[in-house]
Formats: structure tokens, C-alpha cells, sequence
């Protein structure tokens, strides 16, 4: 009994030393890096404000929005609660965004890592099915219209989409049980997150991390603790500092003043918006003047992002090296914002019409520019003839072995590789200070 007790505790700690402590992470990891810490940190005060939100919680639709006025008068401290778990959520996918786009931006999603990038696109699925029953839970005017809409874009599917919206609803329309049900799974689905998060970490150390070069580098980690420990902290305090801004000055910025009317089926709101964190996508389904592909193009608009991986043809991570790919990549971020700035805007000219052309270049980017753009960078690295010339601040790494480099020298360069017809490679001077070059066997360059 005791021997398996200590077996457990001892599996316990190596676990966590092995994940958390001594975990070997790349040298040269800049601030970008912490954004996955922070969105777990997202994730655990998340579920935590839910669990004391949910006792004071009624789901009943004569009840929803008064036990939430009682949340905020009554509970002690029921205001901070609600306010860090309402801010939370745009907090979370502030940071979330960014942990995205920093993996496009630096090959994340390039091989060996295509698991790792697929489990998050389904984690960032499962974000926006919690956020979006979350959004119906205070059931004011927002919640209950912003319910109804994007509960009847199932009804845009052929022949089943209208008995699809009524099991989903429970009824004739949003009542009662859609508000049960959303309830109900708002609670369980950051479990499921939860779950998701351990598989999507288990995946990156076993793949391991990527890093700002692009490159697989076996020689060059450092423990995670103390050195990005301290970094990654750094990072949660500026993160505090922001969310405290937030939920303490400024707590319904982020959220929507209709909200704070209760529900009335009776009257339609001017405009209705879902929150900002899904403006993007709300924007990608308006700019469809058909219901059915509108609803494609939004779905779509996510699942996407589980093809890069595939579609990808570049030998080289890093925009840092791609320069036709970071001008891209670039622009691609300010369609992004522009699609979210589109999706507040009324269903009018010309916002119409620029909504469609963000949406347009939105799916070329990632559909055609991004296969498109490695084909082309092959073929020019593949028909580069001339003499790789060594800069002198090259990240480069050598190789001593037995056998010295042949009269054909075989250089790597960033995964790809060239025959170098120049015997003579080292009649130049020498800026890495090699003593004896008989012994080189192999260098790769990153230039």
C-alpha cells in the first residue's frame, strides 16, 4: 500500500518536473512565447469566477436576469466575480489571437507541430461555443436576439436545418429549455477545454517548442525553470495590470448596453451584434448574400486553419526569412482587424462591399497565398547557382566528425540542400575562428 502510494506520489512530481520544471525550451524564445502560459492562466479564472457565479445562478428565464442583478447587489463581491469572469472571456481571446497569430507568423503549424496546431484550432472551437452560450446565460435583449439569430443559421441547411434549430431551441422558439441547456454546457464545456489543453501540451513537449529562427535546435535548451518561469511571470503582471485596468475602470467597455434590458421577444433590437471576439466571423457570414453560403464561409472561415498544415509547402518556418510571406502575413492581419471593425458596422453601402473584399483576400491568404508563397520560395532557393556567401552575423552550426567535407561541399541550408561547386569554400577570411577545418564535416547556415 505504501509502496504504491510513494510510486504515484513520485510519478506525480516527475510529471510535473518533467512538463513544467526542467522542461528543455529553446534558447531564444522571445516575449511572444508567453502567450500559451497566459491563456492557461485565462482558462483556470475562468472556470474558478464560473463555479462561484453558478451558485448564485438561476436558469430560468423569469429568473436569469434578476439572480445576475443579485449577483452584482447582493452576493458579496458578486460584482468583481461577474466583472473578471465577463472581462475574462475578451481577455482570454485577446490573448488567444495572439498566441495564434504569433504561430502563423513563425511556422507553428509547419511540421513536425500539425497535431499540436489542430488540437488548438478545436480548442479555439470549443472558446467560442462556451463564449457564445456564456453571451445567453444574463438573458438580456442581446442574449436573447443574439440567441435566436445564430441558433437559426442551422436552419440554413437542407432539408434537416429546421428540426436541427428546434431540438437545439427546445421548442417553437428560445425559451425555457435553450436557456437550461446553455447552461448546462457553458458549465461543462471549459472542462472539456480543460482536457484539450493537457493533449495540446503533451503534444508540444513531445514535438517540442518552436522557436523565433524557425530551426530544429537539439543543442541549444535551457530548463524552463527559472529562466522563462521569470519571463512568463513578467508577462502575467502586464496581463494583470491590463485585465485590472479593465474589470476595476472600465468593466462594460467590452460588453453591450442593450444587455442591461431584459428579454423581450417583443422587441427587436436596432442592431444586433454578438461581442467583439467573434466580429471577424460575423463579418465573413454577412458579406454571403445567401444564407446557406454564408454560413459555409463563417464555419469555414476556422476550419481553415486545420489545412495549413497541410497545404503548406514552405521548407522554412519563420517569417523572419520569408519576406514576401511577412509583407502577406501582414496585411492579413489587417484584414483581420478591418473584418472585425466591418462586423459592428449596419448591413449598408459601402461596408457591404468592403466586408466582401476582406473577405475575399481572408481566404485567398490562406487558401492560395500561403501554398503559393513556398512554391515560389523553393523555386528560388532551388535555382540559386551563385556562392552562399557567410555573413557575419549568421546563426550557423557546425558538425566535427571523421570524414572532412568533400571537394563537393555539401551545404544545408535551412532543410534544403546544395551541392557547393566551389572546392575552395574556406579561402575566406575567417570570422568563426576554426582552427583546424579537417575536421569539418558538415555547416549549416541560417542567413
Amino acid at each position: 500500500m505504501l509502496k504504491n502510494f510513494r510510486w504515484n506520489r513520485d510519478y506525480l512530481l516527475s510529471f510535473i518536473d518533467s512538463h513544467i520544471i526542467d522542461y528543455p525550451t529553446p534558447i531564444n524564445l522571445n516575449y511572444f512565447w508567453s502567450f500559451g502560459s497566459t491563456a492557461g492562466i485565462c482558462l483556470v479564472i475562468q472556470i474558478l469566477t464560473g463555479i462561484f457565479l453558478a451558485m448564485h445562478y438561476c436558469a430560468e428565464i423569469d429568473l436569469a436576469f434578476e439572480s445576475v442583478e443579485h449577483i452584482m447587489t447582493d452576493v458579496n463581491n458578486g460584482w468583481l466575480i461577474r466583472y473578471i469572469h465577463a472581462n475574462g472571456a475578451s481577455m482570454f481571446f485577446i490573448v488567444v489571437y495572439c498566441h495564434i497569430f504569433r504561430g502563423l507568423y513563425y511556422g507553428s503549424y509547419i511540421a513536425p507541430r500539425g497535431r499540436l496546431w489542430a488540437t488548438g484550432v478545436i480548442i479555439f472551437l470549443l472558446m467560442m461555443a462556451t463564449a457564445f452560450m456564456g453571451y445567453v446565460l444574463p438573458w438580456g435583449q442581446m442574449s436573447f436576439w443574439g440567441a435566436t439569430v445564430i441558433t437559426n443559421l442551422f436552419s440554413a441547411i437542407p432539408y434537416v436545418g429546421g428540426s436541427i434549430v428546434e431540438w437545439l431551441w427546445g421548442g417553437f422558439s428560445v425559451g425555457n429549455a435553450t436557456l437550461n441547456r446553455f447552461f448546462s454546457l457553458h458549465y461543462f464545456l471549459p472542462f472539456i477545454i480543460a482536457a484539450f489543453t493537457i493533449i495540446h501540451l503533451s503534444l508540444l513537449h513531445k514535438d517540442g517548442s518552436n522557436n523565433p529562427l524557425g530551426i530544429n535546435s537539439n543543442v541549444d535548451y535551457i530548463p524552463f525553470y527559472p529562466y522563462f518561469y521569470v519571463k512568463d511571470l513578467f508577462s502575467f503582471f502586464i496581463f494583470a495590470f491590463i485585465f485590472s485596468f479593465f474589470v476595476f475602470f472600465y468593466p462594460n467597455v467590452l460588453g453591450h448596453s442593450d444587455n442591461y434590458i431584459p428579454a423581450n421577444p417583443m422587441v427587436t433590437p436596432a442592431h444586433i451584434v454578438p461581442e467583439w471576439y467573434f466580429l471577424p466571423f460575423y463579418a465573413i457570414l454577412r458579406s454571403i448574400p445567401d444564407k446557406l453560403g454564408g454560413v459555409v464561409a463563417m464555419v469555414g472561415a476556422i476550419l481553415v486553419l486545420l489545412l495549413l498544415p497541410v497545404i503548406n509547402t514552405s521548407f522554412i518556418r519563420s517569417a523572419k526569412f520569408r519576406p514576401l510571406y511577412a509583407f502577406s502575413y501582414w496585411f492579413f492581419v489587417s484584414d483581420f482587424i478591418l473584418l472585425g471593425w466591418i462586423g459592428q458596422k449596419p448591413v449598408e453601402s459601402p461596408f457591404i462591399e468592403v466586408g466582401m473584399g476582406a473577405t475575399f483576400f481572408y481566404f485567398i491568404f490562406l487558401l492560395v497565398l500561403v501554398p503559393l508563397i513556398g512554391i515560389l520560395e523553393t523555386f528560388l532557393l532551388n535555382n540559386n547557382d551563385g556562392l552562399i556567401e557567410i555573413e557575419e552575423n549568421a546563426v550557423t552550426d557546425f558538425y566535427f566528425g571523421q570524414d572532412p567535407l568533400d571537394e563537393e561541399d555539401t551545404i544545408d541550408y535551412d532543410g534544403r540542400k546544395f551541392v557547393e561547386k566551389h572546392s575552395k569554400l574556406w579561402d575566406v577570411e575567417d570570422p568563426f575562428e576554426i582552427e583546424d577545418y579537417s575536421k569539418l564535416t558538415k555547416v549549416i547556415f541560417y542567413l
